[in-house]
């Protein structure tokens, strides 16, 4: 924490040693040009997940614009590919126990079944709806009464699954 705030400085020595207790090289660690998605020793019980503020889902990646923080994670939650968090805004899915604030779990993958309920990036804004797909037609549908399903033909490009919703965290 005094290295954080300025209050000591950091030598080269203790530097390297924190990049390599990281697993990350010491320009990752200092230029900030590395984005951790959870992979940590198989001998903590927890893992430290990204928040994720803004997605962009260009080129067919899935891009990290922005982290608000990291969520301390069981790693029982956890069961193979990437996850990261992203935190529900409005009232569209309280049908689904979601409400707004609430840290949502996604692993991230670019199917599922239908009537599960997804991360989906339309013109690089995250949604989060139960999905149904129809032909060429993916409908996404909110939980709310209030809000009418969102229907999506095969035509608009800019569409994309993330992910698949795992677990849903609420902070007090």
């Amino acid at each position: 924490q005094r290295y954080e705030h300025g209050e000591h400085k950091i030598d080269m020595d203790r530097l390297k040693e924190i990049a390599v207790a990281l697993g990350v090289t010491v320009n990752q660690l200092t230029e900030g040009a590395y984005t951790y998605l959870g992979e940590e020793s198989a001998e903590s019980e927890n893992i430290s997940l990204p928040i994720v503020g803004k997605i962009s889902c260009g080129n067919g990646r899935v891009a990290y614009e922005s982290i608000e923080g990291y969520e301390v994670t069981p790693r029982s939650w956890i069961n193979g590919g990437q996850y990261f968090y992203l935190r529900a805004k409005g009232d569209s899915m309280n049908g689904a126990r979601i409400y707004d604030g609430d840290l949502l779990l996604i692993r991230q993958q670019e199917e599922v079944e239908d009537g599960e309920i997804a991360a989906v990036s339309i013109d690089d804004e995250a949604v989060l709806k139960k999905v149904y797909k129809q032909n060429n037609t993916l409908i996404l549908q909110s939980t709310n009464p209030n809000y009418p399903p969102i229907v999506l033909t095969g035509e608009e490009t800019n569409i994309r699954i993330i992910g698949k919703l795992k677990k849903v965290v609420i902070n007090f």
